[in-house]
């Protein structure tokens, strides 16, 4: 399934998923088995790869082993435009909707659409908002943007519902890689609210409660990085599965 279909399916259905964000910098090669092993249970629909900043020429390696095992579609999330590699099956064409960093709003993305038009990778047009988590994080430093404030609802609908009438087909709303906190529920309401496109949040979801929480409050698709990482959370990825599916299954009509 084409990954523009899937998010537009998860939106028009109601229905709740999660992806896991990869870090090439912190997944050598040889624990590609051991991770695909523990994702084919848990059963993602969409694996992200990418990071604010990688140190390891890895990524053009990893993305070939990752879609091996043929789990979900493996698409890029790049922090910039040295990230577009082929290979993968697509890539969240990201707009940083939330700074002024004409960079990242539009001049990193005119760098990497030959490339990505070479690679003939699947694009998703994706407005990225950083919001406040209570720490600054690599995101936030290395977009050179301030984050939307935590508690500044009214702002976040009104960027997304511009990136929305921009032509955007997806939000993400971000907390940042290590985020102190996840985002507030009443920030999610207040995005749901204003658009109608699938609603991605990701940064800070380390439980089951608060992964609950953020899909009741609107969001379409979750995404869990660090909180795997950290191996405090082995259960976490089958938690969040189960929580998905029951969620779906209890979809109205």
């Amino acid at each position: 399934m084409q990954i523009n279909q899937f998010l537009q399916d998860l939106r028009s259905s109601g229905k709740k998923s999660f992806a896991v964000l990869i870090d090439p910098d912190h997944v050598p090669l040889s624990e590609v088995p051991e991770l695909m092993l523990s994702l084919s249970e848990a059963g993602p629909g969409l694996i992200l790869v990418g990071g604010s900043l990688l140190t390891h020429d890895r990524m053009g390696r990893l993305i070939p082993e990752l879609r091996k095992y043929e789990i979900a579609p493996v698409v890029i999330f790049p922090g910039n435009a040295l990230q577009v590699v082929p290979g993968a099956d697509g890539i969240l064409f990201l707009s940083l909707i939330s700074g002024r960093n004409p960079e990242m709003l539009i001049g990193n993305q005119v760098v990497a659409a030959p490339m990505i038009r070479r690679a003939g990778l699947e694009v998703v047009p994706t407005g990225y908002m950083l919001i406040d988590s209570g720490r600054p994080t690599s995101a936030h430093y290395m977009s050179g943007t301030f984050p939307i404030p935590g508690d500044k609802p009214e702002i976040a609908a009104c960027t997304a519902m511009a990136g929305e009438m921009l032509g955007l087909k997806a939000i993400y709303l971000e907390g940042g890689s290590g985020a102190e906190r996840s985002i507030s529920t009443e920030m999610i309401q207040a995005v749901r609210q204003s658009v109608e496109i699938p609603l991605i949040v990701g940064g800070g979801i380390r439980t089951q409660a608060e992964a609950e929480r953020i899909y009741k409050a609107g969001a379409d698709l979750i995404v869990l990085g660090n909180a795997l990482e950290d191996g405090k959370n082995e259960y976490l990825l089958n938690e969040i599965s189960a929580l998905a599916q029951t969620l779906s299954q209890n979809v109205p009509g």
